[in-house]
């Protein structure tokens, strides 16, 4: 019993502790935004940052002049730039992958989620389509030439919990099926 007591004292301690690490890297952060001064999903995403504890500088001048002199590409622009510890943020880009990026501190140019996705931070609604966070490593690169930093689809976390609630059973046969 002591064992179990002890076991889960450290293990709280740990998750306590990488926590703690996680919301100093947004406390200490600030995130300067270029938006158009009528954008609402602009401000929603603001809120968003807001919420998971980074500080937010907003610049209501649009965000086509920063985004190129920040080496972002028109084929990933969104409707608003971020900059936050040296890197470029354009788009709806969720804050926990902002985290991880200012966490693991890649060589790189900053996140992206190009266009404006329904269900990305700030455009909440009644849809939600799927879409990629992607990593620009290199000024003013392509979106064919990014790499994916974070996957979003919520078809599948609905396919997996469908499948976990109605498992079917396996059949024998020569019969092949994808999943």
């Amino acid at each position: 019993m002591k064992i179990r007591v002890s076991t889960l004292l450290a293990g709280s301690i740990i998750a306590v502790s990488l926590l703690s690490v996680a919301s100093q890297a947004a406390a200490t952060a600030t995130v300067d935004v270029y938006k158009s001064p009528t954008c609402g999903c602009c401000d929603k995403w603001v809120d968003h940052m807001r919420e998971h504890g980074f500080t937010v500088k907003t610049h209501d001048v649009g965000n086509k002049e920063i985004r190129k002199k920040s080496g972002i590409s028109e084929s990933l622009g969104s409707c608003h730039t971020a900059l936050v510890n040296g890197y470029a943020i354009e788009g709806h880009v969720p804050a926990p992958d902002i985290l991880r990026l200012l966490k693991e501190k890649p060589k790189a140019v900053g996140l992206a989620v190009p266009d404006m996705p329904h269900g990305t931070p700030g455009m909440e609604g009644a849809r939600s389509d799927p879409y990629n966070v992607l990593l620009i490593k290199e000024r003013d690169e392509a979106r064919k030439d990014t790499t994916i930093y974070n996957r979003y689809d919520p078809y599948a976390k609905k396919a997996e919990q469908s499948q976990s609630a109605n498992p079917e059973p396996e059949k024998s046969g020569s019969v092949m099926r994808l999943k």
